[in-house]
């Protein structure tokens, strides 16, 4: 075994360890996030606002299948970082073979399926006629490339279970640079709008997911795999599919919510879709990275579960919570200073009404953050221990509230309400899942 490569959590300071393993997950989505930062910048600047708004009306329903990827990669991470905390690296590597084969077969399906029926789906979103046509061509092209999503996925989910954090980094790091210079390439040289913004984050994600396939092949000795490693365990199957079902519905849960959203703020126009899709993205970078800390958190604790070692599991939430707080008041406070500076990124001095729409959604948002925060610190807690049906039942009700209040309060407020419905989903959030956070840290005691 790489010991440099691979890092186990079971002992050893525990501040330094999960700062540690945290930072190369918030740097990598960072970048992960620059993916679509980057289109809508580029296309909101150089293409238009309807170019924009098209982007924005597309991606609640491309996210919906990423994260539904990206959720059974994390499922079945847990899983991997049991076994390598127990030491068992035969039934990890069953795991990790059985966790290729099926996730590759779904994930083709899911291209298929996404990619024929992208413009029925738009349609029935109440998209507007004169961004239909784009918001379909460039979710289709982002469907033939969520093959690359799963092959990085699955490769960097079992790289982070092993405590190897920082390699999946560096390939996206050098991927979302390359999707700026392809994205300048195709949408202002060679002019091809929306569509090239999505060729350029397909061709991006490609070159992620070779790169992280090459170094696991070349690096990580006891990640090599012969043919005779490929085999298709139905015992662990059904435990892998216990887990990435769960985690899967979570993911999907939160982003069918945003997905039913977007429906609520269509009917505004297109300068509230396109300030919605804005701001969105401020949103996700502040909230990925919170998602992140709480990842990091989860990868800690699960490896301690293995070892059954309950004090450093109570350590380690806690120094997620204070990692997740200490993050959120000063991006909060970076956001009150340069909300109108940071909408006015994607749209620059011609888009005004956009930029004056965000700003006003933007500023209600920002005093939201904190919630967030906590809720998904406490998610990565009941994910170390194993109970993915808390965290797929809190995220349920969160959604419900948040939809339900949405189609309520945008008609009266615009996207103001959509603020004010997130506040209404995280309080529905916390009130179902602290008395069962509180009831499992007694029992850990």
């Amino acid at each position: 075994m790489d010991k440099e490569k691979l890092v186990n959590m079971t002992r050893g300071p525990i501040v330094p360890q999960i700062i540690h393993f945290t930072l190369p997950l918030i740097i990598g989505n960072f970048f992960v996030l620059t993916y679509n930062a980057a289109d809508s910048i580029i296309v909101g600047r150089f293409v238009g606002a309807n170019a924009l708004a098209a982007l924005g009306a597309a991606s609640p329903v491309m996210n919906v299948l990423l994260f539904l990827i990206i959720g059974i990669c994390l499922g079945m991470s847990v899983l991997m970082g049991r076994f390598f905390g127990e030491g068992n690296l035969v039934q990890l590597k069953k795991v990790i073979s059985t966790s290729l084969i099926s996730g590759g077969v779904f994930t083709f399906v899911l291209v298929v399926f996404g990619f024929f029926s992208s413009r029925l789906i738009l349609s029935l979103l109440n998209t507007p006629l004169e961004i239909l046509d784009d918001a379909t061509t460039y979710l289709q092209i982002i469907f033939i490339g969520f093959i690359f999503t799963f092959i990085y996925n699955i490769y960097a989910s079992t790289l982070r279970s092993m405590g190897n954090s920082k390699a999946s980094l560096y390939f996206l790091m050098a991927s979302a640079v390359l999707n700026i210079v392809l994205d300048l390439l195709f949408v202002v040289v060679w002019k091809k709008g929306v569509a090239g913004a999505a060729w350029s984050t397909v061709i991006a994600e490609a070159i992620a997911a070779l790169l992280c396939v090459f170094y696991v092949r070349f690096n990580i000795p006891i990640l090599k795999f012969c043919r005779k490693d490929f085999v298709f365990d139905r015992d662990l199957f059904r435990i892998i599919f216990s887990y990435s079902s769960v985690t899967a519905m979570q993911q999907i849960t939160l982003h069918l919510g945003k997905f039913l959203i977007q429906g609520a703020v269509n009917p505004l126009g297109v300068i509230s879709v396109a300030a919605f899709n804005a701001v969105g993205r401020i949103d996700d970078f502040v909230m990925i990275i919170q998602q992140n800390i709480a990842h990091g958190t989860t990868g800690f604790l699960t490896q301690n579960k293995g070892k059954g070692n309950i004090k450093r599991i109570r350590k380690g939430f806690l120094t997620g919570v204070k990692i997740e707080v200490i993050y959120t008041l000063t991006v909060t406070l970076i956001i009150v200073l340069f909300s109108r500076q940071l909408v006015t990124l994607f749209m620059g001095k011609g888009g005004l009404e956009v930029v004056d729409k965000g700003e006003e959604y933007l500023k209600v948002m920002v005093l939201l953050y904190l919630l967030p925060a906590i809720t998904n610190v406490i998610q990565g807690y009941f994910r170390g221990l194993g109970k993915m049906k808390i965290t797929l039942n809190s995220t349920f009700v969160q959604m419900l509230g948040r939809v339900i209040s949405a189609y309520f309060l945008a008609p009266y407020f615009g996207v103001k309400g959509i603020a004010f419905a997130c506040l209404v989903g995280w309080i529905c959030m916390l009130s179902y899942e602290y008395p069962l956070f509180y009831k499992t840290w007694k029992e850990n005691k």
